[in-house]
């Protein structure tokens, strides 16, 4: 084969490639924009993976190489929210910034996409969320996607001195997000009466803050230790 032959595979190969790839992106659109209309009308529990095959037009085998279960299309809808999110934690973070305005806009948009959705789905979100979490933990694996929305924010403020070096950015996070999960649940149950789900959870997040800016508690001495400094101090006098 010519040289010029050898790269005209490789370009139909690459063009093939990207054609499949878009097909695969359409396909998991198609799939989530026809569950998602389901669920937000018939409720998350009465919509079958049949009825969402049949509302997207795909068989049921396409709907199972790209989701195992119907909890596995719920967390990726999750996780598109938690991705958008994110993303608008790291826009704000790029130059100068306040930790608690990033934190109060990135709330604000995920309660924008939460607004979407009736309650049920959300708690079913929240829970599936939280099931993810506990199979990665229990399997002794890495989680394949993060579910931190605020962890790159915490890193970073780290790093730039906006938060103080002693603080963990990673515990951090997971307890944001702990608040965040609950929040969330809550606000779906009405608990939260006439406050916002950003307006409670960023004044939850700014007490957590706050409590890891303090400098970290003073090392504990041990009795032994303070009678040896006791009986040094005796012997120089």
């Amino acid at each position: 084969m010519t040289a010029g032959g050898a790269s005209t595979g490789a370009d139909r190969g690459q063009r093939r490639a990207s054609y499949q790839q878009a097909r695969s992106r359409e396909t998991k659109r198609v799939l989530v924009q026809a569950a998602l209309a389901l669920w937000r009308a018939n409720g998350y529990a009465e919509t079958t993976v049949a009825d969402i095959c049949r509302a997207a037009g795909v068989s049921k085998g396409l709907f199972y190489f790209y989701f195992p279960r119907k909890e596995d299309l719920l967390f990726e809808i999750s996780m598109q929210s938690t991705d958008a999110a994110r993303d608008t934690a790291r826009e704000l973070s790029h130059g100068p910034y306040e930790i608690s305005a990033v934190v109060t806009a990135t709330l604000s948009s995920l309660e924008r996409s939460m607004r979407r959705n009736p309650p049920e789905l959300i708690m079913e979100m929240v829970l599936e969320g939280l099931r993810y979490e506990y199979r990665a933990l229990t399997s002794g694996e890495a989680a394949s996607r993060s579910t931190l929305i605020l962890g790159e924010l915490f890193e970073r403020a780290v790093a730039a001195g906006e938060l103080p070096p002693h603080v963990d950015a990673a515990r951090l996070a997971r307890l944001a997000q702990s608040l965040i999960s609950e929040g969330a649940r809550h606000w779906a149950a009405g608990a939260y009466a006439g406050s916002s789900f950003t307006e409670v959870v960023s004044a939850d997040i700014a007490v957590l803050i706050a409590g890891f800016r303090q400098l970290p508690p003073a090392k504990h001495v041990a009795p032994a230790d303070h009678l040896a400094q006791a009986d040094h101090l005796a012997q120089a006098d």
